[in-house]
């Protein structure tokens, strides 16, 4: 997968997009909130976040097609979420100018509810990706700085991202921003849980458990309660 750039005439001065990591490059790195001419730009970079994490693969088999899509446009306009987009600005786009800008992170923020609900508020920072030719150049960092100004903006206290077990590069990388181990989250299909609960309730019909609680017979008893008697060869 390519980034998703809005063709330009030539390369900003003293912005790097070629594999060259450079400090112009990490500065020229800036967030705004997408919107909803960004869905191509947002896919793009959700369709890699999906297939480095396994989540796709996982939830349904498949790459995001048109539901993902819808799913994605509806979120672009929903006030109880931001869709961060990390860019580096076109050669000529002075100001709030977009044109030929280069699209190379996404993060998807939100406040969980539950956590407002205790009241603790937590900001969720979901869909947290760095297009795979633009990384250590500190686009991942600009967007966690988007993720903190949105936790002031709604009173939050904490960050919360998720990363999974096999993600060993996002892994170090929130470790370093100083995240700490939270939880283990893992997912099932609904079907999957249905036919799991059913299999652990029959086994726990009560004929079931009687036999597999029923105590085995000792060597030298009878069927019934009361153990055999047997002469000692001793005896008179």
């Amino acid at each position: 997968m390519t980034a998703v750039p809005v063709p330009s005439p030539r390369p900003p001065s003293g912005v790097v997009r070629s594999g060259r990591a450079g400090a112009a490059h990490r500065s020229a790195v800036q967030t705004r909130v997408a919107r909803g001419d960004d869905l191509a730009a947002v896919l793009a970079l959700v369709r890699q976040y999906r297939a480095e994490s396994h989540v796709e693969h996982v939830l349904t088999g498949q790459g995001p097609g048109a539901a993902a899509a819808a799913g994605f446009r509806r979120l672009l306009a929903d006030p109880q979420h931001r869709v961060v987009l990390a860019v580096l600005p076109g050669p000529n786009a002075p100001g709030a100018d977009t044109a030929g800008e280069v699209a190379v992170g996404l993060a998807v923020l939100g406040v969980d509810p539950l956590s407002v609900v205790l009241g603790s508020p937590q900001v969720t920072v979901d869909s947290f990706v760095v297009h795979r030719d633009h990384r250590r150049r500190g686009v991942g960092a600009v967007l966690l700085a988007a993720a903190a100004a949105y936790a002031e903006q709604t009173g939050a206290e904490h960050v919360v991202a998720a990363a999974g077990g096999h993600e060993a590069e996002r892994q170090r990388f929130l470790s370093r921003m100083g995240f700490a181990p939270l939880t283990t989250r893992r997912i099932v299909s609904r079907e999957q849980l249905s036919r799991s609960l059913s299999a652990w309730q029959r086994s726990w019909l009560p004929g079931t458990a009687l036999l597999r609680a029923a105590p085995r017979r000792r060597p030298g008893t009878s069927t019934g309660s009361f153990p055999v008697v047997r002469p000692r060869p001793d005896a008179g």
